[in-house]
């Protein structure tokens, strides 16, 4: 059965003999007609529901790339609902690309902390850098020229092209890929069905409000075509859904089994000086949590804890250490990190490598939520 689909999907989709009338009067007929009956069923029911976001240009007026490219940046692995507030202070405190390259990385990493995934802050930074220098602050339309910013791939590409510049293209984010998987009843388990769902997609593709298509997807995702409940007896698009019509759309896409997640551990050192300042280092820029602030510890282990002999060479300094009861726990995508942490009191004039940072001032610091846990912990059992 999956492999008619993809027959279907891959060669047939341009060949359908359906005569059905659309339910729009603007169908778009330069493209198979089911999927232009989908398109204007769909922006109509965006143009009556459509959702009202910081980063999105009123009806009839055209978008702002700046804004387009921050919050495709921002939501890359992150809700709508976390996202506004950043979104809203970034916009703030940096009004336009120009204003972004004129700052600094330590700047953006403050700002962005508590958002995870540290490596888009350093591509947004980077990004608005090749934005001023090679292009005069101007973003390019195009997919292909937007694919060799930092940062930029094929999915972000395809989202600023298609909303910012009406460019004819189909970005193919979790919200659409899942409401073209329903649409077609594709049912190859992810991620090898990505294959046949972007080719779907593609289907979509007009001069046709491109930019509103891509949103209206998104939205319909977001509110109508949810994952696990979606509102079928609501939806625009019910009568050319084949999910809804087999009676169980919500099995719709089919993911792969979920990995066991890999437990790593270390031994974090909470250093005071006499002021009660704590000792901190910078990451380096590149690799997990680049060009973050963090206190000092072993390296991420896998398996048993480190040995005495480890952690004496990973201490900042020879001394006395009591370790804090209990552990701080943090989740990242790929392992899960378990921390333990050693509390000691560096004597006057010691040479450490790192700088002091008193705890009234931790929030000046780009501290990744991790090691905000590694705070609470401290907090939690004063001494």
């Amino acid at each position: 059965m999956a492999s008619k689909k993809r027959q279907y999907l891959l060669a047939d989709l341009c060949s359908r003999d359906d005569h059905r009338k659309p339910e729009h009067s603007k169908m778009n007929t330069s493209i198979d007609p089911q999927a232009a009956r989908i398109r204007a069923s769909l922006l109509a029911w965006y143009d009556a529901h459509r959702r009202d976001l910081p980063w999105r240009a009123k009806s009839g007026v055209r978008a702002d790339p700046y804004a387009v490219w921050l919050s495709e940046i921002m939501l890359q692995q992150t809700n709508v609902a976390t996202v506004g507030p950043y979104f809203g202070n970034f916009k703030a405190q940096w009004p336009t690309v120009d204003d972004m390259a004129a700052g600094s990385l330590d700047e953006i990493l403050v700002a962005w902390q508590g958002l995870g995934y540290y490596a888009r802050a350093r591509n947004l930074y980077k990004c608005a850098g090749v934005v001023v220098s090679e292009h005069g602050g101007v973003f390019p339309e195009t997919e292909d020229e937007l694919r060799k910013l930092p940062g930029i791939g094929s999915y972000t590409a395809a989202a600023i092209a298609s909303i910012a510049f009406d460019q004819p293209c189909v970005p193919v984010d979790g919200n659409i890929e899942r409401v073209t998987a329903r649409l077609y009843d594709i049912d190859i388990p992810l991620p090898k069905g990505k294959k046949d769902i972007h080719a779907a997609a593609q289907s979509f593709i007009s001069k046709d409000r491109p930019g509103d298509f891509a949103q209206a997807m998104m939205d319909l995702g977001s509110g109508v075509c949810a994952p696990r409940s979606p509102k079928c007896d609501i939806c625009p698009l019910n009568a050319d859904c084949q999910a809804y019509k087999t009676g169980n759309p919500a099995r719709l896409p089919v993911k792969a089994p979920k990995k066991i997640r890999p437990e790593r551990c270390c031994v974090v050192f909470w250093l005071e000086n006499a002021d009660g300042d704590v000792l901190m280092q910078k990451r380096p820029e590149t690799g997990l949590l680049g060009g973050m602030t963090g206190f000092v510890s072993t390296s991420w282990r896998e398996g048993a804890w480190p040995e005495p002999t480890e952690i004496e060479t990973a201490s900042p300094l020879s001394i006395e250490w009591a370790e804090i009861p209990g552990e701080a726990v943090h989740v990242f995508t790929h392992f899960r990190l378990t921390m333990r942490v050693l509390k000691g009191k560096a004597q006057k004039g010691a040479n450490v490598d790192g700088f002091w940072v008193a705890p009234t001032l931790f929030a000046e610091h780009a501290l990744p939520t991790v090691m905000k846990k590694v705070i609470k912990l401290v907090g939690e059992n004063p001494s």
